[in-house]
């Protein structure tokens, strides 16, 4: 797995932020039809012949087409080498190794630079800041962060 330094990872961000930010705005859009969708297609009864579920069944059509854009959206974030952490937030993790510990930078759409990371397996909503110094130097709050 390739890791990422604070340097390297700020590098990416003008790609990644394009993906995450089609990936968000894409996940909200899905989220929001799925919803709707699955709520009126509860309280129909199927009859392919009522226009009404004719356009409920092209919906879900659309919503498959959609669900494979948000796949496709999330592999390019994986070539590239992070982790999306939350779609709908626009959370992603790089990896890093942190004073010799696995551990993701994390960066939320919307914020300038990486500013912060979390350990290996706790999680992206536990996000902890990088010192004042992390973003010259590639140093965290616990250390360095470099490539293997």
């Amino acid at each position: 797995m390739k890791t990422f330094t604070i340097e390297q990872a700020n590098a990416t961000l003008p790609l990644v932020r394009a993906i995450v930010s089609d990936l968000v705005e894409l996940s909200v859009e899905v989220a929001e039809r799925r919803q709707r969708v699955g709520y009126l297609l509860k309280h129909r009864r199927k009859n392919e012949n009522d226009p009404y579920w004719q356009e409920l069944a092209a919906m879900e059509v659309s919503l498959q087409g959609d669900s494979e854009r948000l796949r496709g959206y999330i592999d390019e974030l994986r070539q590239v080498g992070v982790e999306p952490a939350s779609a709908v937030d626009g959370i992603v993790d790089f990896p890093a190794v942190i004073d010799g510990r696995e551990a993701f930078l994390s960066w939320k759409l919307g914020e300038p630079e990486i500013l912060y990371w979390h350990e290996a397996g706790s999680g992206s909503l536990v996000r902890r800041p990088l010192a004042a110094e992390a973003g010259a130097s590639g140093e965290s709050a616990g250390g360095s962060a470099h490539t293997k």
